[in-house]
């Protein structure tokens, strides 16, 4: 399948390397692991910027209707179980793994087309739901550097971004654009996660953090939020600019290069069966380009 879009395709690859670069630098080497807290920021800021891009031009957000909002907020509680249970997972696993676990969220979205909404799925997306079912089972069973905390938040992270594709796929897409949806979205979570601060614990223990003054860390999490909203900003552009299949393949490249990368920057450790694991997964992936591609 050839790339389309090459300028914004490319754009997207980029701050998606470098957004899960800096967040990875953040929670895992400087071990600020206080999801309520950086997510908090990450989304404060991106639903700033948002607003500003709306003001400006570049994005535009026209809701009109408080149904429209209500209906949504189901899927921005489930954003909110995304963001804050992938900072704890990714603060523990290494990228490559982090996001063979994260694909595997589209087995919850086939079981909910499935046995929810009884659509009916090929035999090609069934064979690519059975191998990531496959790659992120085992992962657990051959990982050398297993993490039985990275790996349960890691679940609850794939049980939430399949619900959310689940419940994006079965609402009515011309209600909300894509910018209305992630601005609720920011608007929700800058909310809860700043009451779920305090009976956390997050919000007095960062206080003992022992880089909090200190400038690499002023700099990562500055970062971590531009970073985050142009990632954001790209993916909402290369969605509205090109096909389901363009996107896919973008989006698989970008994955491509950010695990390829991610060993020469943060520690990973891997044997032969996780090694097959991750070049299912990635088989998987290849699936997926072939059922857009052909419609299937």
């Amino acid at each position: 399948m050839p790339l389309k879009r090459p300028a914004a395709g490319l754009a997207f690859c980029l701050f998606f390397l470098a957004s899960y670069f800096t967040n990875k630098y953040v929670l895992s080497v400087l071990k600020f692991t206080y999801p309520t807290l950086f997510q908090g920021w990450q989304t404060l800021v991106g639903g700033f910027l948002l607003h500003i891009s709306w003001k400006i031009g570049w994005v535009e957000i026209s809701i009109s209707s408080r149904s429209d909002v209500l209906s949504w907020l189901p899927a921005s509680a489930l954003f909110v179980g995304i963001i804050y249970s992938g900072s704890r997972a990714l603060s523990r696993l290494p990228i490559p793994i982090f996001l063979t676990l994260h694909n595997a969220a589209e087995v919850v979205t086939y079981g909910i087309e499935t046995f929810v909404q009884k659509e009916q799925i090929s035999s090609i997306k069934i064979c690519r739901m059975l191998t990531l079912l496959v790659a992120a089972g085992c992962l657990p069973i051959y990982d050398p550097q297993f993490d039985t905390d990275g790996y349960f938040w890691a679940f609850i992270h794939v049980l939430s971004v399949g619900a959310y594709k689940g419940y994006h796929k079965s609402w009515n897409p011309s209600s909300l654009s894509i910018s209305e949806q992630q601005y609720i979205n920011y608007a929700f979570s800058v909310v809860m996660l700043a009451f779920a601060s305090h009976p956390t614990g997050d919000l007095f223990s960062a206080l003992e953090f022992p880089f909090l003054y200190f400038y690499r860390f002023h700099s990562s999490c500055f970062a971590s939020g531009v970073l985050g909203f142009f990632l954001a900003y790209h993916t909402m552009k290369l969605k509205n600019s090109t096909s389901a299949g363009q996107y896919a393949a973008w989006s698989f490249l970008a994955k491509v290069i950010t695990a390829g990368l991610s060993p020469f920057f943060f520690e990973i450790t891997v044997n032969v069966p996780t090694v097959c694991c991750l070049l299912l997964a990635g088989f998987a992936e290849v699936l997926l380009l072939y059922t857009e591609r052909n419609g299937t």
